[in-house]
């Protein structure tokens, strides 16, 4: 087969990456004894107020309810009104309040986390005030008295995480493959994936009983009452010439820091995972994924790690799992927050072809000679990733939970020339030093009959 020269076209080269990544700056100006930081964006007339609360120690009960509770605390009644007219009263003024719990590992060690609430609106800068009373409502006084209201939004949202199983099947099977790998892994597999699927499917059958929607009720009032009394900051995104009218009309309802002192939020090391799972779910296509412990985003390493999955999933996993093996889709990738290099596959109707197909991307990139460019390739479409600009106030909000998570803007530029500076041979190495057989674990989601074809399988049933 007869290779065409990718020289003789024109193309973009390392020499053409911009020698600075460009991140968005704001300032520390507190609202009366309230940390809150500032950014001036271009936001067209839009005002972004987020308000964030430091994830206390929590239980392993309060852990499972979290995600429920930040699913339900916008959608119920608030301040003394029903949730149908706080939903008229947010749409009328806000262009949507939402809330969820954020938890990352450290830069240095996966294994140090940090977590925060975080409860978001938007609106037009002419309703900036009544955004800002409609999050100090939403967070302060959120009603789980309306329980026909909470039974409705348990049951949506198992149906929605039902029907969503065969779109996101490789996130399932990625989060289930690297659960034992890391805290942050663990906690996503038991929140966003099936772990937590399970949890929620066994809440929504255990609600049709009256004793036991009042008890869930229940739960959630003493979540909302113990994170009262947290420490809070503000983030605000709006053009500049708008900062002192918001300032004055949050300094209403959001002056007073809190000075209580409590045990910080921790993750228990994760349990012992099987080395091979089966999840049996209904398909007719497979998810596989496969994930080996690594390191720490600020670890010499990691960089090349990042540059590894782009160049695998290029140069060998693209050709043999989705042209050769009819998967929708395939590749590898560097997970920072979980330490983690994950493999997988999407929509696939192979399953111990594609698991072959993951070991023998190493040995590919082992034995063969491979082109200088091939390399540039995978460093650029990292680079890309890096430096995709986002909107104006998105650039500001990923700015800064950025830096609140320890991504500096100067550890992220300092990682940039790190990936910047890999060789071919870093990709060797770090393949041969941490991509070993013994702790990788693989997950995979198939039906009945596929998963009992398989041999030393612990099959689940979701």
């Amino acid at each position: 087969q007869r290779q065409d020269d990718p020289e003789l076209l024109p193309k973009v080269g390392l020499e053409d990456v911009p020698p600075d990544l460009k991140i968005a700056e704001g300032v520390a100006r507190p609202v009366g004894a309230l940390p809150a930081h500032w950014y001036a964006q271009g936001t067209n007339g839009m005002v972004y107020v987020q308000t964030l609360l430091d994830l206390p120690a929590l239980e392993p009960d309060e852990l499972d309810l979290l995600p429920l509770f930040c699913a339900c605390l916008t959608e119920v009644g608030s301040a003394g009104r029903d949730y149908r007219t706080t939903q008229a009263r947010q749409a009328a003024v806000t262009g949507g309040l939402s809330a969820r719990a954020s938890v990352r590992g450290g830069v240095d060690d996966i294994n140090q986390v940090k977590g925060v609430l975080v409860l978001a609106g938007k609106a037009l800068a002419r309703n900036q005030a009544a955004l800002s009373d409609l999050l100090w409502e939403t967070l302060t006084s959120a009603r789980f008295d309306e329980l026909p209201r909470l039974r409705e939004l348990v049951a949506q949202m198992r149906a929605q995480r039902e029907e969503a199983i065969t779109h996101h099947g490789h996130l399932l099977a990625l989060a289930a493959a690297s659960a034992s790998l890391s805290p942050v892994a663990a906690l996503n597999h038991r929140w966003e994936g099936l772990q937590g699927l399970q949890y929620l499917k066994a809440l929504d059958d255990a609600l049709d009983e009256a004793g036991a929607l009042a008890a869930f009720a229940a739960r959630l009032e003493r979540l909302r009452d113990r994170l009262q009394g947290l420490p809070r900051q503000l983030l605000v995104v709006s053009e500049a010439e708008r900062q002192d009218v918001i300032a004055e009309a949050l300094a209403a309802r959001w002056r007073d820091g809190s000075t209580a002192t409590v045990e910080p939020f921790a993750l228990a090391a994760p349990d012992a995972q099987p080395t091979r799972q089966g999840f049996q779910v209904n398909t007719q296509v497979n998810f596989c994924a496969k994930a080996y412990p690594t390191v720490a985003p600020n670890h010499p390493d990691a960089a090349a790690l990042h540059v590894l999955g782009e160049f695998l999933r290029n140069g060998y996993l693209h050709r043999a799992i989705r042209e050769q093996g009819g998967a929708y889709g395939g590749g590898a990738g560097y997970h920072p927050d979980s330490g983690a290099f994950r493999f997988y596959s999407y929509r696939d109707p192979r399953l111990a072809g594609t698991l072959a197909d993951f070991d023998q991307a190493l040995d590919w990139l082992q034995t063969y000679d491979h082109p200088a460019r091939t390399l540039e390739e995978a460093v650029l479409g990292v680079i890309g990733a890096i430096d995709k600009p986002g909107s104006p106030a998105g650039e500001a909000i990923s700015a800064f939970f950025g830096a609140l998570f320890g991504r500096t803007p100067e550890q992220r530029r300092a990682y940039r020339q790190r990936v910047l500076a890999v060789t071919l041979g870093d990709l060797k190495r770090v393949a041969a030093t941490w991509l070993q057989p013994e702790p990788a674990r693989c997950a995979v989601l198939s039906d009945a009959r596929t998963l009992a074809e398989q041999a030393d399988w612990v099959i689940i049933s979701v």
